[in-house]
């Protein structure tokens, strides 16, 4: 049956000119015309990619694979749905156009099954020999017994009424290699998308998988080779051509693409053009050679993915570069085509549905059964894990359907019967994802690794990460930084040097304090950085296999390198990790790794705008308003990094902006640790002045539970002797209070009566900020702790009340500042201290810091920002729900190189 050559073949044969349709000519453009069938076809790609994506939009909320959506498609525009509208087959899937939706689907396979060898990592089996061998042969012996079994009634049913020529062998075969084949590719999916591929389940069902996947495709050849052979001696001949084919793919091909790989420099920058020419002409030279001798073309694009190199990333890079148009035009139409010979319609009876339950129950019995008891007895799994690893290996998806096709196109299979085995790969596939969610939920989950979730769970390490959480006094000692572009890197490593402690001389008091407990005290928690990669895990083959690789990917990623090498050169201790994950489930992985490795505090980066031009304030400021200055003197320009982001015109930075502060406010509202944004308000492109490691901090006291953590954090940063800071405690007056100008600043009376509106409404509309909605007593309660955590700090003020410098903290100074424009007022101070240190020959970075909450504060902000968005350009919306007003307000007027937005963990209840 070797169709693919056939087809090839039969389309070079010459035909007669025929006249050009076109519209003018008058002539129905989407008729078919053998001799030009590209109009057509481009109709039939666009309707059947059109619906296959329409699909998967709907079934991607569901958790399910694309290639449900894909055959769904295919069934809806076959003559199941669409193909009951009359002329709707033949005007748009005419008989006559399928062999060239079949060539090019036919192409696609082969690159998908090449893509599917590239995916199978042969380590994987050797690391879990034993376990993924007893589960794989025991998830393929008994549900092929039991499909041999059920062959008997189907072949005399509905087999022998139809086309008797069939042999008997022939469709056990089929039906045997049917049930007991496991979707790889599918699986792999689906573990990364539960977050399986770290847990002992995930490893093993993924080895198990990768067996499973490597004999069923050798059954499948030799099912290919009984049907297309006429007698028992030509099959004898071509299995042992097939072998001789694949030894020497195996051996010799495969050290000559290794030695070429690392020749052309594959191996190190990604395959070079003549790599990527010589690979698929191997593809398609060993898809041709096994086609020719009587073994499908699959075959022999399996075995070459399998052969070409895993060194340095080569196979992911491989994927990458051809996963694309695989994907979206090939798959589509290859599974289409699947859906067009199946017609549920003629599952017409109660015998047919009474066998197409049988099949869907007998299917599902024989792979879950068999991998969960052979996980149960043999492997030492407990029952709910077991149970989950057979719901897994009973995932079918598009390996069965490819074998059913094949089946289908050797005339083995009758439509009837094709269409109730697809039902059955269709339901086994649907309902893996819910099945194992229900089965194997987080909390339940025992991971490879010491610090996965599962850490909680073991006895005593919980009351151990509670007493060295109790030995660190609140202090913020252990981070998580998030990584997930290049760009977050000099941001990044900002914060990791501003919180790098000075080294202990004496570590005395530590001792006295690990002496009063069982725990004693590691002397490198004193400080301790982990950066977590962050990967999205998008359609695309290649994240999978990223993800299924993830382990080396840790040591060789080039954003993990340059931040560890950054921590050795600064005496940093920085460990690593990785997350491929979906973009809906990146907040919550950032917070669960966080409370899971016991962090105090999680570190964002904002991601940076790239170079824009400043622009001049859209409002002149009133002649009684601060004098805003720039450190150069001149007038404020907005420097503001979010004005590219969210002004008109800029659609596409828009969106990715709007993605990030999404993915920033998920973390804000879930996290029950401390977090940090960091955004770099230096401009892009520009070469700074400030040189050294010196950085000052500024801090606008308000007050509110996050205000205090500022407090506390900037205090303790100070401890450092390259970092100083200026603590100001704004205090709001109105504007006929007697009071000490700054700089003769006040509102109009219109302005104050704004500014002094109430938070209500404003704080009703951010629901991801994490405090309630304030109360009297909730005010008083935080009035009363701002004015403790103050008088912590802070020495007594002198009499004026105005300004003072504290000895409470070294190197930092607390002053009040009263004002009625106390944003204003705090810009104004930030910029007077950029003009005294410009001229300086290591200035250091001013950085802002301040708290994000916008609710429980002392004063409510809302009609100054707004004044401020009328001089310097206005500020989105998701950012103002992003980092709050305050922040804002210092993003809008561009004060300072830095920006630190805080917000403290919520206490529970």
């Amino acid at each position: 049956m070797p169709q693919f050559s056939r087809t090839v073949i039969s389309l070079f044969h010459k035909r007669a000119a025929a006249e050009q349709v076109c519209l003018l000519s008058g002539k129905d453009p989407s008729e078919f015309n053998s001799v030009d069938p590209l109009r057509l076809w481009i109709i039939q790609v666009g309707i059947i990619v059109g619906t296959a994506s329409l699909l998967s939009l709907a079934l991607r909320k569901m958790h399910q694979p694309k290639v449900i959506a894909e055959v769904l498609g295919g069934i809806i525009l076959g003559p199941t749905a669409f193909g009951r509208i009359p002329g709707f087959t033949q005007h748009v899937f005419p008989k006559e156009s399928q062999p060239y939706l079949s060539l090019v689907a036919n192409i696609g396979l082969v690159l998908f099954l090449f893509l599917v060898g590239l995916e199978i990592d042969g380590t994987v089996v050797k690391r879990n020999a034993r376990l993924s061998a007893t589960v794989a042969l025991a998830g393929m012996i008994l549900p092929f017994g039991l499909g041999a079994g059920l062959a008997v009634p189907l072949y005399h049913e509905f087999i022998v009424p139809i086309n008797p020529d069939v042999k008997f062998t022939h469709f056990m075969l089929f039906t045997g290699v049917a049930y007991s084949i496991t979707a790889f590719p599918v699986l792999c999916r689906i573990l990364t998308e539960l977050k399986l591929l770290d847990t002992t389940v995930g490893i093993v069902v993924l080895s198990a998988g990768v067996g499973n996947d490597i004999i069923g495709w050798t059954l499948l050849a030799l099912s290919v080779a009984l049907v297309n052979a006429g007698s028992g001696l030509t099959a004898l001949w071509i299995l042992m051509v097939c072998v001789g084919w694949t030894l020497f793919l195996v051996f010799p091909v495969k050290m000559a693409l290794r030695w070429l790989a690392h020749k052309t420099g594959s191996v190190e920058n990604g395959p070079t053009m003549f790599f990527m020419t010589i690979t698929i002409l191997l593809v398609f030279g060993s898809a041709f050679f096994t086609d020719v001798i009587g073994v499908h073309a699959i075959f022999g694009a399996f075995v070459a993915g399998i052969i070409v190199p895993r060194d340095g990333g080569l196979a992911i890079a491989l994927t990458e570069k051809l996963e694309d148009m695989v994907s979206i035009i090939f798959l589509p139409l290859y599974f289409t085509l699947s859906g067009l010979s199946t017609d549920l319609g003629l599952l017409n009876n109660g015998i047919t549905w009474a066998y197409t339950v049988a099949i869907c129950s007998l299917a599902f019995i024989g792979k879950f059964g068999g991998c969960t008891f052979a996980a149960k007895y043999i492997a030492g799994f407990n029952w709910r894990e077991s149970s989950t690893i057979g719901s897994l290996m009973s995932c079918k998806g598009l390996v069965e359907l490819i074998v059913l096709n094949v089946g289908l196109s050797a005339n083995i299979l009758t439509q009837r019967v094709f269409s109730m085995f697809v039902l059955e790969a269709l339901i086994l596939t649907f309902m893996t994802t819910p099945l194992v969610t229900v089965l194997y939920p987080p909390d339940k989950r025992v991971r490879v690794s010491a610090t996965g979730a599962n850490l909680l769970n073991v006895a005593g390490a919980e009351d151990e990460q509670r007493d060295k959480r109790a030995l660190r006094d609140g202090a913020h000692r252990r981070y998580t930084f998030i990584l997930d572009k290049i760009e977050h890197l000099p941001g990044m490593m900002t914060m990791a040097q501003l919180i790098q402690l000075p080294m202990p001389a004496s570590s005395a008091a530590e001792d006295r304090r690990a002496s009063k407990s069982s725990v004693p005290l590691d002397p490198a928690d004193l400080l301790s950085i982990e950066a977590l990669r962050l990967i999205e895990l998008s359609d695309r083959v290649s994240a999978v296999m990223k993800s299924s690789a993830s382990e080396s990917l840790l040591h060789s990623d080039p954003l993990l390198s340059i931040f560890r090498m950054f921590g050795q050169l600064h005496d940093l201790r920085i460990s690593t990790a990785m997350s491929i994950v979906p973009f809906d489930d990146l907040a919550y992985t950032v917070t669960e790794h966080a409370r899971d490795s016991n962090s105090d505090m999680i570190m964002l980066p904002w991601l940076p705008t790239g170079s824009h031009p400043s622009t001049e304030p859209t409002l002149a400021p009133h002649e009684h308003e601060l004098p805003l200055t720039t450190p150069n003197g001149k007038a404020a320009q907005s420097n503001n990094p979010f004005d590219v982001l969210f002004k008109s015109g800029g659609a596409n930075d828009k969106s990715a902006s709007a993605l990030h502060a999404h993915f920033v406010r998920g973390v804000f509202s879930r996290a029950s640790t401390d977090v940090a944004l960091f955004v770099d308000q230096e401009e892009a492109g520009t070469v700074s002045s400030l040189t050294g490691s010196r950085q000052h901090l500024f801090l606008p006291f308000f007050g509110g539970p996050d205000d205090r953590l500022a407090l506390e954090f900037v205090v303790q940063l100070c401890v450092s002797p390259n970092v100083t800071a200026t603590v100001l405690r704004m205090v709001k007056k109105e504007v006929d209070a007697d009071l000490t100008p700054v700089a003769g600043a006040h509102l109009t009376a219109e302005k104050a009566e704004e500014a002094n509106m109430l938070t209500v409404a404003s704080a009703m509309a951010f629901p991801d900020t994490v405090y309630g909605h304030p109360t009297t007593e909730t005010r008083l309660q935080s009035e009363t702790a701002d004015n403790v955590a103050w008088a912590k700090f802070a020495s007594p003020l002198k009499s004026d009340g105005e300004s003072t410098t504290s000895s409470g903290a070294s190197g930092v100074e607390f002053r009040e500042l009263s004002s009625p424009v106390p944003l204003h007022a705090a810009i104004h101070e930030v910029n007077i201290h950029r003009d005294a240190v410009a001229g300086q020959r290591r200035a250091p970075r001013v950085l802002v810091v301040v708290g994000r909450s916008r609710r429980m504060a002392v004063e409510n902000h809302a009609g100054e920002l707004k004044e401020l968005t009328g001089q310097y350009g206005t500020v989105g919306t998701e950012v103002r729900k992003t980092m709050g007003d305050v922040a804002s307000a210092f993003v809008v007027a561009g004060a300072g190189s830095g920006l630190l937005v805080v917000q403290a963990a919520k206490l529970d209840d």
